[in-house]
């Protein structure tokens, strides 16, 4: 299980698998070829299928160009590559458009990417645990809590990195409570967050209380979908679920920084775990590992910061995945936008009751979170292909048949 620094990534949204995970795979193979004046990049699969909504395109045009270099797109929606349903393949061409270098990666999730090799020998593990039950018996023996694990393993040095994630997440947050207007793209959809923001001020508790964790993931979800700075958590199309819940903690209970860093932690390990023992990429197990996954992470942390045991937070991180058990990811136009947006509002909500409902137990259960996430694997790769990240299936479907008989009519 590699460093939580994987799971928190800064970058540019909408995509952390069609954006972020192609642009450091063009990154990497200009290394590998720099005197090459040329490039084309064929997109397989999901990466075909919804990559122009995605702005993969624009995000691959934009970084050769700054690169000084050419580059051809080809777009093959219609053939998978055998590894990895986010398929790429680069070609590199000297000033005589003779081939020199090419390379078939993949967008694993998470703006991670893997080509044949690394999928065959995966990288070194810092973490001798990967199981939620042994991390349990664990912290039991030693007395510590899974922030102490992470530490344990990651060094004192994570704590500076997971600074600048919890500054980049704010940051996020307030650019998008400060943005209005329109959404870039096709469906012309209208930012939401400083609306929501604005209303849940002026409400009363109860509604004051979602409405404002609704408006925080809401800022970060259209600061994403707006191609602005995020942090992937684990991906970019869930980015808003985490921050969303601990900006609402941390300034309803006024907690320090420090508290804040020790939950992303936490969180942290939880989306380490999901992505070891499942997926966090749509692509692969549809959004469940997104959004599910997300959710696990924030009900953890809130469960947490809101002083529950260990038992008790690993109930709650179970219980945020068990819940969103068999989302399928069909994006609208292949925009990271409907219903990807809203789904991080909910998602948000749902992580603070599934910490109150934990924190009114006493954390035993019957089904483990090892137990869900192997679930979840599961009826992930058992979900037709359609419904995983390729927009031709569920809402995407429906949506563009109705645009079709509009236009007819």
């Amino acid at each position: 299980m590699e460093s939580i620094r994987e799971i928190f990534k800064i970058g540019h949204g909408p995509s952390s698998s069609h954006t972020m995970g192609p642009v450091f795979a063009a990154e990497k193979f200009l290394k590998m070829c720099p005197s090459c004046e040329f490039f084309k990049v064929e997109l397989y699969g999901s990466l075909a299928l919804t990559g122009k909504g995605h702005f993969t395109d624009i995000a691959l045009i934009d970084f050769f160009t700054s690169q000084n270099k050419k580059v051809e797109i080809v777009w093959k929606p219609d053939e998978f590559l055998p590894l990895h349903p986010n398929g790429m393949k680069f070609f590199g061409y000297d000033g005589d458009f003779k081939e020199i270098a090419n390379w078939t990666v993949y967008s694993v999730g998470g703006g991670a990417i893997k080509d044949e090799k690394e999928f065959n020998n995966p990288p070194k593990s810092i973490y001798p645990l990967t199981k939620m039950d042994d991390i349990l018996e664990w912290c039991e023996e030693k007395g510590a809590t899974l922030w102490e694990y992470v530490e344990n393993y990651e060094g004192k040095e994570i704590w500076n990195y997971l600074e600048k994630v919890w500054d980049t997440m704010v940051d996020s947050i307030k650019r998008g409570l400060k943005h209005e207007g329109v959404l870039p793209g096709e469906l012309h959809l209208q930012r939401k967050a400083a609306s929501y923001h604005m209303k849940a001020k002026n409400s009363g508790l109860f509604l004051k209380s979602f409405g404002l964790v609704a408006s925080y993931a809401l800022a970060v979800s259209e600061e994403n979908a707006a191609a602005g700075t995020v942090v992937t958590a684990p991906t970019c199309g869930s980015s808003g679920v985490l921050p969303g819940v601990l900006y609402f903690l941390k300034k309803f209970h006024k907690l320090d920084k420090e508290r804040i860093l020790r939950a992303l932690a936490t969180a942290g390990l939880i989306g380490n775990l999901v992505k070891e023992n499942a997926s966090i990429s749509g692509a692969e197990v549809g959004c469940q590992g997104e959004v599910g996954t997300a959710c696990a992470m924030a009900s953890a942390a809130a469960t947490q910061l809101l002083g529950g045991t260990v038992a008790q937070i690993e109930y709650a991180a179970e219980m945020g995945m068990e819940h969103h058990l068999g989302l399928t990811c069909d994006p609208v136009g292949g925009y990271v936008q409907i219903p990807c947006i809203e789904r991080n509002a909910f998602a948000a909500g749902r992580a603070l009751q599934c910490a109150t409902y934990s924190l009114f137990s006493d954390g035993r259960h019957r089904i483990s979170f090892d137990e869900v996430v192997i679930t979840m694997k599961e009826t992930g790769l058992s979900l037709p292909t359609c419904y995983k990240e390729t927009g031709t299936c569920g809402l995407a479907k429906h949506w563009l048949d109705s645009e079709n008989r509009k236009k007819k009519s």
